[in-house]
């Protein structure tokens, strides 16, 4: 398929132009490195013919030569970490053929609609986002990044998709989002935007070569290169999309709009899984198995909420792009797996102590047991506080040191640094004992969690949570209470089947006021007994 030109002169004249800047800036830069060079064999030139007799010129000549040998050493250097550095590949599922023909052959058609090369090869990512990516370059080869078709030298780049758009997206809004990100193989197939890629990707690696020991030096030259670039760059990138655009306004364009809306959902319902469900049961050792299928239930339940949603659902009667892999639940089981890694620094492979957890065990193994470790640590503060411990580990012991009728939550302030340093210590722990999470890597030297979900939680934050877990686990012990997930929110209280969302207003009130007497209301009408010892892990 030809035309790559064609789309970059015909949608965005830009992008060439910008590219051919880019180059500009690496031809000065080799013209920098050379000029000592010159200088020195005009000046060797000049002795042999006699035009430069008598001093100084000896001496001149020595230094000037002496200079060039120097500047082409250490230009040397620098254009072969340039060259050589592993630039950043994204951690992806890969998405063999055999895996997913029905969705190759979706790809291949979008590619011959727009006359534009077809992808390489796809990827996943647990993320709601897709790009195409590079994965020529030969450090990828080496140290075995990437390997197959997409790997050899002027491979079409790789497409990499969002894994929540199979499942939630249908197969017609899952063609009309990736017809703009395919047609981007024109524009990435054209000779000087793939050199000019080339270069900028180079001189990023190049800096974060520039940080490993004795090679620091590497990263200064890298660095201004690419300040002087990276305007053209950007430029550049921009007139490339700008391309693909204008080249696939032809390919499903009515629906892209209505399809776009989707992508805003499935990131909301995506985002809102990962920090309120996965968060909870990464933090104890267990990763949910099934995170691409579980943003549809979010998703749903969403549009069972909100009524500017409600006509999203009328959508799940039609084919689901998942349909189009082989063996789904298998790869959402490898994406699931992945998304622990980038998001929280869990291990690269399941073990004793990172195993899955299905949807319909999560109450019990990651809820109830999240919420005894929680009211385990809340008791083991208060003995490091010497609080009476009196029959055991009561509620009503955590209600009696809270309870501040002065309302100046001394006490309260006390327990949260407390907390707040034994659950430091603990994730201190955790890492050092990681070693597989820390040497897990994208690329390189890079480390995991790429993308942290949460900063840190204050003090007070942490109390409110370990006293409502410390009254959940009494409810479920003392009460027809039972653990729960809502797809939204995570770990939720269940009284008879039903929901109880109204027991954070009265822990607050204890926390924040030293206020006892809302909160014993609410367990005086669910039955829950705070002098009986709970059951702690």
């Amino acid at each position: 398929m030809s035309g790559t030109g064609s789309i970059v002169e015909g949608g965005a004249p830009s992008a060439r132009s910008r590219a051919l800047a880019v180059l500009r800036v690496r031809s000065r830069a080799l013209a920098l490195g050379v000029l000592p060079a010159a200088l020195a064999v005009v000046l060797v030139s000049a002795r042999m013919t006699g035009r430069l007799a008598g001093d100084p010129w000896p001496a001149v000549t020595l230094a000037v030569c002496v200079v060039a040998v120097l500047v082409l050493l250490v230009g040397g250097v620098f254009a072969a970490v340039v060259l050589r550095a592993s630039p950043a590949v994204t951690p992806t599922v890969p998405l063999p053929e055999s895996a997913a023909p029905d969705l190759y052959r979706l790809v291949r058609d979008l590619a011959d609609r727009m006359d534009v090369p077809a992808p390489s090869a796809i990827a996943l990512t647990p993320d709601c986002d897709s790009w195409l990516e590079d994965r020529t370059h030969a450090a990828h080869r080496r140290v075995g990044i990437s390997g197959g078709r997409e790997a050899e030298p002027g491979a079409a780049p790789v497409l990499v998709i969002g894994s929540p758009f199979l499942w939630w997206m249908r197969v017609a809004e899952l063609r009309a989002v990736l017809a703009p990100v395919v047609a981007g193989t024109g524009p990435s197939a054209h000779p000087d935007i793939a050199d000019a890629r080339g270069f900028v990707r180079g001189l990023d690696a190049a800096v974060d070569v520039g940080g490993r020991p004795g090679l620091g030096w590497i990263g200064r030259p890298a660095r201004l290169l690419l300040r002087l670039c990276q305007e053209d760059a950007a430029e550049m990138e921009r007139g490339v999309a700008a391309a693909a655009s204008d080249r696939a306004q032809g390919v499903d364009y009515g629906l892209r709009i209505v399809a776009q809306e989707q992508v805003g959902l499935a990131y909301a319902g995506w985002d809102r899984l990962l920090t309120r469900v996965a968060l909870p049961a990464w933090r104890m050792g267990r990763w949910p198995a099934h995170l691409d299928a579980g943003v549809v239930s979010a998703l749903t339940e969403l549009s069972r909420r909100d009524r500017l949603a409600e006509n999203f659902t009328s959508r799940l009667g039609e084919r689901p792009a998942c349909d189009l892999l082989e063996r789904p639940g298998v790869i959402d089981e490898a994406a699931s797996l992945l998304a622990a890694r980038l998001f929280h620094g869990g291990p690269a492979e399941a073990g004793p102590d990172w195993s899955p957890v299905d949807w319909a065990a999560y109450p019990e193994e990651v809820v109830d047991r999240k919420w005894r470790a929680e009211a385990t640590r809340l008791h083991e503060a208060l003995d490091a506080l010497a609080v009476p411990a009196g029959p055991g580990p009561t509620l009503d012991r955590v209600l009696g040191y809270l309870t501040d009728a002065a309302g100046e939550c001394a006490a309260g302030e006390a327990l949260a640094g407390r907390l707040s340093g034994d659950l430091a210590r603990e994730e201190r722990s955790a890492g050092a004992g990681g070693a597989d999470a820390g040497a897990a890597v994208a690329r390189g030297a890079d480390a995991v969690p790429l993308f942290p979900l949460q900063p840190p939680r204050s003090g007070r934050d942490l109390l409110a949570d370990h006293v409502t877990a410390m009254v959940c686990a009494a409810a479920v012990d003392s009460a027809d209470a039972a653990p729960g997930l809502d797809w939204l929110d995570g770990p939720v209280l269940l009284v008879a089947g039903e929901r109880r969302a109204d027991l954070a207003p009265r822990v607050l009130s204890l926390v924040e006021d030293g206020d006892p007497e809302p909160l014993r209301d609410w367990l005086a009408e669910l039955g829950v007994r705070p002098e009986k010892p709970v059951r702690l892990v």
